[in-house]
């Protein structure tokens, strides 16, 4: 069982910068690939980013050259380090942990999910 748990949400302004963490427990945690999703309400869960246990990435066309995800395994967290944010990137954005088999960019690969933290991007 792998707990997670993330921080890091709140309001920013369009144009501004927010850094959400993810922190994960249970299990060792360089196993387990990590990812971001979002969602909004009435729409589905939507793949943000992605990084392996070996620490390869994978980005939504919408996360590339705006996102990085980058894991600390020492600290058992991973990261999301969002710039220049949009008010459309409104959303609650979920870590998840996981290690099935799959592209990193679905979340069939994924058993853990935390509880989501809300990024709120103003005009």
């Amino acid at each position: 069982q792998v707990h997670v748990v993330e921080s890091g949400g709140g309001l920013v302004q369009a144009g501004g910068s927010v850094r959400l963490s993810c922190a994960a427990s249970g299990r060792t945690f360089s196993n387990y690939d990590m990812s971001w999703f979002r969602q909004v309400p009435e729409k589905e869960r939507e793949f943000v980013a992605a990084i392996s246990g070996s620490g390869g990435t994978y980005y939504a066309d919408v996360a590339k050259g705006r996102f990085t995800i980058a894991r600390d395994n020492a600290k058992s967290t991973v990261y999301l380090q969002m710039n220049r944010l949009k008010p459309e990137y409104t959303s609650v954005y979920y870590c998840a942990a996981g290690s099935g088999a799959g592209l990193l960019n679905t979340d069939s690969v994924y058993q853990y999910w935390g509880q989501g933290t809300q990024v709120t991007v103003s005009s």
